[in-house]
């Protein structure tokens, strides 16, 4: 690794902008923001849905931060433009901008309810367990699938709102949680097997991969319809629709577009916005529906 003898601060502050992994995170950011103004409607407290989304914000920059940091000898050979091989961000100081986002994440959520501080701390133990070597390992599937559906809980109790509904998003986090983690693993596919990971987009390929991400997001589209039809769960008749047909649509463009087993790596990233956007708009459909 090159460290350069004398770096600029504007060079430091793009490199930590690099090291939070912005894209993802502001995904992250997007959905925790609906969840909690879903959950809030309409007694909006500002302050509260601030330090809510606040609070999540530190943590998932932590998780961001401390992932590069973990990740830094095999970036240095696979992945030279990120942050800290290119000399933007030294180790130590991404492992201090992690940790104090984790401090951080921890004021931020001292006036908000217990069960917010649960769901918000298991989501950070799912998050660096899976920087400290889970990710390298089929396990790192099951981390993503356990961790997705805390972000509404967490919302949700955040903002002091619960709902015996909310526990049926356990299944439907899961399998979206599942989805999510291969498509965020295919653009390293190649190099997690060269360097002996064994994730779980590797141990499947990228082909398989690939259907099994749709194929998830399709059981989650039926199981919400499943629950709206059989009258579980009672949901507005036309937002469902529109998050259904959404997803439908979402899954035709992913065929058409990034299938096959030839998918370039170039691409792949694009597939992964594409299902962490449909996996927003079909949980926030559905939440609209049921709260409207």
């Amino acid at each position: 690794m090159e460290i350069p003898r004398r770096r600029q601060l504007n060079d430091i502050l793009w490199g930590l902008f690099l090291l939070s992994h912005p894209g993802p995170v502001l995904f992250h950011l997007i959905a925790v923001t609906l969840f909690a103004l879903l959950a809030a409607w309409p007694h909006v407290s500002w302050s509260i849905i601030a330090l809510v989304i606040a609070a999540h914000t530190a943590m998932q920059l932590s998780i961001a931060m401390l992932n590069d940091y973990c990740d830094r000898r095999v970036d240095a050979q696979g992945k030279p433009d990120k942050p800290i091989p290119r000399g933007l961000v030294l180790p130590r100081e991404a492992l201090v901008a992690g940790l104090l986002m984790v401090v951080l994440m921890l004021i931020l959520l001292i006036p908000l309810p217990p069960l917010a501080w649960i769901c918000s701390l298991a989501y950070l133990a799912l998050g660096q367990g899976y920087n400290l070597g889970l990710k390298s390992t089929p396990l790192s599937g099951i981390v993503f699938a356990l961790a997705m559906p805390l972000i509404p809980l967490y919302a949700f109790a955040g903002v002091g709102h619960s709902a015996a509904f909310l526990y049926w998003l356990v299944p439907v986090g899961f399998l979206l949680g599942v989805s999510l983690n291969l498509a965020n693993s295919l653009p390293d596919v190649e190099q997690d097997a060269a360097s002996g990971a064994r994730t779980l987009a590797v141990v499947l390929g990228v082909r398989r991969s690939f259907v099994l991400s749709q194929v998830l997001i399709v059981l989650s589209a039926a199981l919400i319809g499943g629950l709206a039809v059989l009258k579980i769960v009672y949901t507005l008749p036309l937002a469902l629709i529109t998050a259904l047909m959404l997803t439908c649509l979402s899954v035709v463009v992913a065929v058409r577009l990034f299938s096959g087993s030839e998918m370039p790596v170039k691409r792949r990233k694009g597939y992964f916005y594409l299902v962490a956007l449909t996996c927003i708009v079909l949980v926030g459909g559905w939440l609209i529906g049921v709260f409207a």
